[in-house]
């Protein structure tokens, strides 16, 4: 699915999907493309509502702590699936990456742009909600509405900057790196708050 508007449909079709608690999602098929971007950005719609509680002025320090936890565990998921897609397009394209070695090197890769645009379809989602919210006021409702036509006018610049991409990349004229992420907060061995207490 070497699309970016299908790649953006598919993520505001599972949105409002996942946003039906009836619907139950795919299991991961780490060799199929659209499953990995499914995955990727569920991993993002989790984070979202997890943040979303934590953010909520009466939750207790436990619930805090519980969902920081939660969040930890989900973006550290989120990071491997943006790398597992680097990765699958990276053989994909490994041939024409051969062939064209002097290819400019491109600085974000495909997979952090697809990130990119999981975060972008989850906050048209919910700003679209917010301007047609009855019980809000007309006012929130129009700053919501201006906030959407940004939103989309965003989504769309950065849809075409990817299929341009993707197109570049073809063609031999881009090439790109996967860049782990290097995360050191779900490590023990990398984090001084534990390692200290345990010597």
């Amino acid at each position: 699915m070497l699309d970016a508007p299908a790649i953006t449909r598919l993520h505001d079709e599972t949105t409002i999907q996942w946003h039906s608690p009836q619907i139950k999602d795919h299991p991961l098929d780490p060799t199929n493309f659209d499953s990995l971007i499914r995955a990727q950005h569920r991993a993002n719609f989790d984070l979202w509502h997890e943040e979303d509680k934590a953010r909520d002025p009466e939750a207790t320090d436990q619930q805090i702590a519980q969902v920081k936890r939660a969040i930890d565990r989900l973006n550290q998921g989120r990071n491997d699936l943006v790398e597992q897609i680097d990765a699958a397009l990276l053989r994909d394209f490994e041939p024409v990456f051969a062939t064209h070695p002097e290819a400019s090197l491109h600085s974000e890769t495909p997979g952090l742009m697809i990130d990119r645009l999981s975060i972008l379809a989850l906050k048209i989602f919910h700003t679209r909600e917010e301007a047609q919210r009855e019980s809000a006021t007309e006012a929130h409702r129009q700053r919501n509405r201006n906030r959407l036509a940004l939103l989309e006018e965003q989504r769309t610049d950065l849809s075409a900057a990817l299929d341009s991409l993707f197109a570049d990349i073809a063609a031999g004229r881009r090439r790109f790196k996967l860049y782990r992420q290097m995360k050191m907060y779900n490590d023990p061995e990398l984090n001084p708050a534990i390692y200290s207490r345990q010597a």
